[in-house]
């Protein structure tokens, strides 16, 4: 062989043997060209060796990995399980699968869901009212509705509506799909209602849905919404919300709105009357001028705001206009037919108290969508009220007071309102209810209404705290009934960081009192030091526990004379839970309601659990019985001739500027509060006082005091309808019912200073001897009336608390 041919013959070689080196393979594999010379031989020995230094090479690794690449092992593959699971292509085949099926879902929903014929009136029923023994009280039910076109309703005046609900009305599709998601959402996590839903969505659920809060409804809105925006105008669709909307007062749609707000039709609306109805929607029952609290008027002037700035904005208002407008107070309310008398009050004061139930037993998730379901009608409605008792009551004001009243001789007649509420303290029951003359001449409930005062029918509410708290004075005494407190009027209060001195009625100086004392006279600056030695939150959060809705107040000493709103239902309640020893006594107008669209409600439990200590509601109780035989109500109760020697417990109370007038009492079986309110008969109807009230029938100074007609109606009515005599079962060792002793001088505490004795205590109320003479510096009561507590008001001394300074501006104290 030539060297040309031993070279071929190597290169060839070599270019076979070079791939053997890339694996551990070409160990064992033959030799490339067993017909070659030393060339070929030397390549393949080569490639071997390459091959085992990186086999080598991988060993090394896997030992210096050691047991950390075993340790990982498992965890790698639970990755790539994962990985080969949840790959980027299955993740999006999933979500486009499921968005196909949701699509493919509304799709078939759109098609299958027709627009139903809407007929609102055919779903709406009577309501059936029915006395405690089952006699027929009213029937309520009949549809104020009036249908107007939409051309008779002035443009600005439609704008009103678009502005306040729905700005992008004329541009938008129907319906808010971010909306509507959050209220589906919200229903599901039982969250309750959700808002934002357009003019289209709402004119839906009014005519052609319900009130319901389901996932269903809210999906068949939005469907519908789509449905009807396709196949109707923007104007067919506003005249059918406007015309099916409920603006309160029992008018549905803007014709009977218009009527029952301004007493005008719609085409004769104002842009600024037309903003307040537009405004009322949102929430008719809180933003009716009438009945709204000050917090509701403040929202429904602000709403009112809202809706006229957004019509500037979409330049349907010109700004010069806007400022000029002022918000237009619409006119009393005018009760439909057939409520008469108190059957009205009766009526809406059960369907406020049947709206709230079905909020709390989740029915319905806010008041508004409660008072549509109680609107929709269909419901039999049993009350607690006592045909009997009921009469009785009606008839006692009637008697003690509106016979007496000439506001043709004396206006200030015409200004007196008189509310009274009876409840059973054993079942929570309100067997009687006063809400004015008539419900037709005078429409917000008396009964009911918390824009007055209670005045020192508060007072007993700090005692209560004080027993319950077991509290004790500044200098470290027990309260109890005997306990000493200076009586000094205008006497600065000790430990309080807001400085306050409370005037006592007429200015007078009683100097050291017991605490029964101070009570049945009304002592201002005895109970201001008392609250503030109880602590003015404890004070509060007993009243809440009694009752009484106090949770948004300030725990300032200017609460303890009463300056907050009250009802007479929540004081008889308060009076209720202490005639029934502390437990918890919510008063209850309904027995049941039945409805056949509804779970049936019945009121089996208005009696709660212990709120406050037996011992400390007794105590207060026994105080009570002092207040009447030794107090400011001792002519009209104690002495009336009607009286059977019935055990009685109550308080009087007088607030400022004689604006109200109270007594709060009971019997061991009926508790019965009765408050007098001075109202201006002219609108917009202002707290005025009474003073002047039947002119010569009433106190000297002319003041109607809480011991005249408050009491004298009180006595009337109870000794009339409660003829049984039993006797209060109290377990109570810390007080006397009546002042056994005046104190003596040497226990008079510095009028800069809390009290520093406390004389012993009587053995029991019960066994207290007759009151002797009152403090030496307590002042001389005027001559009694020569006229019997029954057969006219009485003119006894002005003893109530006025509460003076409590809303006078200059008082540096209220509204702290």
């Amino acid at each position: 062989m030539g060297r040309a041919e031993e070279r071929r013959a190597r290169q060839r070689g070599g270019r076979r043997a070079a791939p053997r080196n890339r694996s551990a393979e070409t160990e064992s594999a033959p030799t490339a060209d067993r017909d070659t010379a030393a060339g070929p031989a030397t390549a393949t020995t080569t490639a071997p060796a390459t091959g085992g230094r990186a086999a080598a090479r991988k060993g090394a690794k896997k030992a210096g990995r050691g047991a950390k690449g075993k340790a990982g092992k498992a965890g790698k593959a639970d990755r790539s399980l994962i990985r080969r699971i949840f790959t980027w292509k299955k993740v999006l085949g999933t979500f486009l699968g499921l968005t196909v099926a949701v699509l493919g879902a509304f799709v078939w929903l759109y098609v299958s869901t027709p627009i139903p014929a809407g007929n609102p009136d055919a779903d709406l029923q009577s309501n059936v009212y029915k006395y405690g023994n089952g006699a027929m009280l009213a029937r309520d039910g009949d549809v104020n509705r009036e249908n107007v076109d939409l051309a008779t309703v002035p443009k600005a005046v439609q704008h009103t509506f678009v502005a306040a609900e729905n700005k992008s009305f004329y541009n938008d599709n129907g319906v808010d799909l971010k909306g509507t998601a959050r209220g589906v959402l919200n229903t599901l996590r039982g969250r309750g209602a959700q808002g934002g839903s357009t003019i289209t969505q709402q004119y839906v659920k009014n005519y052609y849905l319900s009130q319901e809060q389901t996932v269903t409804r809210k999906l068949k809105e939005l469907v519908i919404s789509l449905k009807l925006d396709r196949e109707k105008d923007k104007d067919y669709i506003l005249a059918g919300y406007i015309n099916t909307s409920y603006y309160g007062r029992g008018a549905y749609g803007i014709q009977a709105a218009a009527q029952a707000y301004y007493r005008v039709d719609a085409d004769k609306l104002s842009v600024a009357q037309g903003a307040y109805l537009a405004a009322l929607l949102q929430a008719p029952s809180q933003y009716d001028w009438a009945t709204a609290s000050d917090t509701g008027k403040r929202l429904v002037q602000a709403r009112w705001n809202y809706v006229l700035d957004n019509m500037v904005g979409q330049d349907w208002l010109k700004k010069s206009e806007r400022d000029a407008m002022k918000f237009p107070v619409p006119q009393d309310p005018k009760a439909a037919p057939g409520k008469e008398g108190q059957i009205g009050y009766l009526v809406d004061a059960a369907n406020a108290e049947l709206a709230n139930q079905l909020v709390a037993t989740g029915v319905a998730d806010d008041y508004e969508s409660a008072a549509a379901l109680v609107r929709k009608g269909g419901w039999n409605i049993e009350l607690n009220i006592d045909k009997k008792k009921q009469k009785a009551l009606e008839t006692a004001v009637k008697e003690q007071l509106t016979s007496k009243l000439d506001k043709k001789k004396r206006p200030v007649d015409g200004d007196v309102q008189a509310g009274a509420v009876s409840v059973n303290p054993k079942t929570g029951a309100v067997e009687a209810m006063y809400g004015g003359t008539s419900y037709t001449q005078h429409y917000l409930n008396n009964a009911t209404r918390t824009d007055y005062q209670p005045a020192s029918t508060f007072k007993p509410v700090i005692l209560a705290a004080a027993f319950d708290e077991n509290a004790v004075t500044q200098d470290d005494r027990k309260i109890t009934a005997n306990t000493i407190y200076d009586g000094t009027s205008k006497r600065p209060v000790v430990g309080s960081d807001i400085g306050f001195a409370p005037e006592n009625e007429d200015d007078q100086d009683y100097g050291p009192v017991t605490v029964q004392t101070a009570l049945n006279k009304s002592i201002n600056s005895v109970f201001a030091q008392m609250g503030v030695d109880v602590g003015m939150d404890k004070v509060l959060q007993v009243a809440d526990q009694l009752g009484m809705h106090t949770k948004d107040l300030k725990a300032v000493p200017a609460q303890t004379l009463g300056t907050m709103g009250a009802s007479p239902l929540q004081m008889a309640g308060v009076y209720a839970t202490l005639d029934n020893h502390g437990k918890k006594v919510t008063p209850a107008l309904i027995k049941s309601a039945e409805n056949s669209a509804h779970p049936s409600f019945k009121h089996t439990a208005p009696i709660g659990g212990q709120v406050i200590d037996r011992e400390a509601a007794d105590s207060v109780t026994s105080v009570l019985t002092g207040v009447v035989d030794d107090g400011t109500a001792k002519l009209s109760v104690r002495d009336n001739p009607l009286r059977r020697g019935q055990k009685v417990a109550g308080k009087t109370g007088t607030s400022d500027n004689n604006k109200s007038a109270w007594f709060t009492g009971y019997t061991p079986d009926l508790v019965t509060s009765v408050g007098l309110f001075g109202e201006s008969a002219k609108a917009p109807h202002p707290q005025v006082p009474l003073t002047g009230a039947t002119n010569g029938l009433k106190s000297d100074d002319g003041r109607v005091n809480g011991g005249g007609f408050p009491a004298q109606i009180w006595a009337a009515y109870t000794f009339g309808v409660s003829t049984k005599v039993s006797k209060f079962d109290l377990e109570t060792d810390q007080g006397a019912a009546v002042q056994t002793a005046p104190p003596s001088p040497s226990s008079s505490p510095s009028p800069s200073s809390s009290p520093s004795s406390s004389p012993k205590p009587s053995t029991s109320p019960s066994s207290s001897p007759k009151p002797s003479t009152s403090p030496s510096s307590s002042p001389k009561p005027s001559t009694s009336p020569s006229s019997s507590p029954s057969g006219g008001p009485s003119t006894e001394p002005s003893t109530d608390d006025p509460s003076t300074g409590s809303e006078r501006p200059d008082n540096p104290i209220f509204g702290q």
